[in-house]
C-alpha cells in the first residue's frame, strides 16, 4: 500500500506541475527518475540482471537509455518521418489545395445547420490525410472558416465545428493511432481499417448529429452573426499550386492500404517506407511546376526540420511518459491497483473505463491528449497482461479519450488558434464543443469495448 500512496502523491504533483504550463517531457522524466529511485531504495531491482549495469542506481539511466534507444528506432522514427512529410506537405501547398478541393462542395448546403454537420465530417476525414491538429484547424479557419460565414453561419458555431475536426486523430499517419497500433502489436494499416475506422465512423455520426441541434440552438439562441466576409471567389486563389497536388497528402496512406492485408498482401509498405516514396513524388511534381532543381533540393531541408520538431515534442513526450510510467509499474503501484480492481469486482471493462476517464479528464485539464495518453497507455502492455485480457480494446479506448477530450480544453493548441482567426473567447468556443465531445466520449467507449 506504502508504494501506490506513493505513486499517487508523485502522480499528483506531476499532473498539477503539468497544468502550472511546466514543460510536461522535463515534469514527466523527473516524476520517472523519482519513482524508480524511490524504487531503488525499497530494495527493488530496476533490469533484469543480465541487462543490469551492477548498480541499481545506474540502471535508472540505463533504464532510460533503452527507452530511447526502442522508442526513437521504432515508433520514434515513423513518428519523425510523419510529422516530416505533414510539414513538406504543408510548405509545397498541397495540404491548403486539397483543403480548398474538400470546401468548394459546401456552397450546395443552404441549411446552416446540415452545413455545419457536414463540415465537421469533411474535417475529420481530412484529419487522416493532415494528422496535425493545430494545423488541421488553421488551414480550415483560412478556407472553410470564411465559405461558412458567407452562408449564414454564427462566428461560434462554424468556429465550434472546425475546433472538432481533429477530435479522433484518425488515420495511419496519426502518432496516437502508430502508438496504440504498435502497443497493441498490429500492424497500423490493421489497425486503422479493422479497430479504429468502425468505432470513428459510428462516433462521426454521433458527433454530426450532435452539431446539428447543438448549434442549431445556439444558432436560434444568439441569432446570426453578422461578419465582413464576402462570399468566397468563384476562381481557384492565386496563391495556390496546380489542384492536381491534392493527390500528394492522400499517396501515403493509400500506399500503405493498398500493399497491406487489405488488398497486396504479398508486398509490405511500412509507414516510414510510404512517406519516403511520397516525398520523392512530391519533389518530382515541385520540379516539374517550378522548374527550379536548386529550390526544389533545398526544400527537403523542411522535411528534416518537420522530423526534428516532431522528435522534440512528441518523440520526447513518449519517452518521457514512458519513463514515467516504468517508474510506476518498477515501484508496484500498477500490480496493487490491478489487485484492488480484482477484489472489488473490476472486470476488464471496469479497468478499461477507469483508464479511459483518468487519460480524458487529465487531457481536458492539461490541454493536451498527448502527455497523459503516452504516460498511461504505456502501462496497458503489463495491466492487460496480468489480468490475461487482450489490450486492443484498452489503448483504443484511451486514444479516443485522450484527443476527443482535447477538443474540450479551452488551452489546447487547435481550440486557441480557431479562437484567436474567429476574435472569440476560448471558453466561448468550447460551449460550442464542450456537448458534442461529452457524446462522442460516450459512444466511443461503448463502441471500443464492444465491437
Amino acid at each position: 500500500m506504502l508504494s501506490l500512496i506513493i505513486a499517487l502523491v508523485v502522480t499528483g504533483a506531476v499532473g498539477f506541475l503539468i497544468i502550472r504550463k511546466n514543460k510536461p517531457q522535463t515534469v514527466l522524466l523527473a516524476g520517472g527518475i523519482i519513482l524508480l529511485g524511490i524504487t531503488v531504495l525499497m530494495g527493488y531491482p530496476i533490469l533484469e540482471a543480465k541487462k543490469s549495469t551492477g548498480l541499481y542506481w545506474f540502471d535508472i539511466f540505463k533504464l532510460i537509455e533503452d527507452i530511447f534507444s526502442s522508442r526513437v528506432a521504432e515508433i520514434g522514427l515513423m513518428i519523425m518521418t510523419v510529422g516530416g512529410f505533414a510539414k513538406y506537405m504543408e510548405h509545397i501547398g498541397a495540404s491548403r489545395v486539397l483543403v480548398y478541393i474538400t470546401a468548394r462542395p459546401l456552397h450546395y448546403l443552404r441549411s446552416p445547420y446540415l452545413l455545419l454537420a457536414v463540415s465537421y465530417i469533411i474535417g475529420q476525414l481530412l484529419n487522416i490525410v493532415i494528422p496535425s491538429a493545430a494545423g488541421l484547424c488553421v488551414l480550415l479557419m483560412a478556407t472553410m472558416y470564411p465559405v461558412l460565414i458567407s452562408l449564414g453561419c454564427s462566428r461560434l458555431s462554424a468556429a465550434g465545428v472546425i475546433a472538432t475536426t481533429p477530435c479522433l486523430d484518425l488515420g495511419p499517419a496519426s502518432a496516437t493511432a502508430n502508438f496504440a497500433a504498435k502497443t497493441s502489436g498490429i500492424d497500423v494499416a490493421d489497425y486503422f481499417i479493422g479497430i479504429q475506422a468502425p468505432i470513428a465512423g459510428i462516433t462521426m455520426i454521433a458527433i454530426a448529429i450532435t452539431h446539428y441541434f447543438i448549434q442549431r440552438y445556439f444558432y436560434r439562441r444568439d441569432g446570426i452573426e453578422t461578419t465582413s466576409f464576402a462570399s468566397p471567389p468563384d476562381t481557384r486563389p492565386d496563391d495556390l499550386p496546380p489542384l492536381i497536388y491534392a493527390i500528394l497528402p492522400i499517396v501515403p496512406i493509400g500506399l500503405v492500404l493498398v500493399f497491406s492485408k487489405l488488398a497486396i498482401a504479398t508486398i509490405k509498405m511500412p509507414v516510414v517506407t510510404a512517406m519516403l516514396m511520397s516525398i520523392a513524388l512530391a519533389m518530382v511534381f515541385e520540379f516539374v511546376h517550378k522548374r527550379d532543381i536548386k529550390s526544389v533540393a533545398a526544400s527537403i531541408q523542411v522535411f528534416f526540420d518537420g522530423m526534428g520538431k516532431i522528435f522534440a515534442t512528441v518523440v520526447s513526450l513518449i519517452v518521457a511518459g514512458e519513463t514515467f510510467a516504468n517508474g510506476l509499474m518498477k515501484i508496484g503501484a500498477i500490480d496493487q491497483i490491478i489487485a484492488i480492481a480484482e477484489s472489488s469486482g473490476f472486470g476488464a471493462i471496469g479497468i478499461t473505463l477507469i483508464m479511459f476517464l483518468i487519460v480524458g479528464a487529465c487531457a481536458v485539464i492539461m490541454g493536451s491528449g498527448n502527455a497523459p495518453y503516452y504516460s498511461f497507455g504505456a502501462l496497458v502492455p503489463d495491466i492487460t497482461a496480468k489480468m490475461g485480457v487482450s489490450s486492443i480494446s484498452m489503448i483504443t479506448t484511451m486514444q479516443f479519450s485522450a484527443s476527443i477530450a482535447r477538443s474540450a480544453s479551452p488551452i489546447t493548441a487547435a481550440v486557441v488558434a480557431v479562437a484567436g482567426v474567429a476574435e472569440v473567447s476560448p471558453v466561448d468556443l468550447v460551449k460550442r464543443t464542450a456537448i458534442p465531445m461529452a457524446v462522442a466520449l460516450i459512444v466511443s467507449f461503448v463502441a471500443g469495448v464492444t465491437l
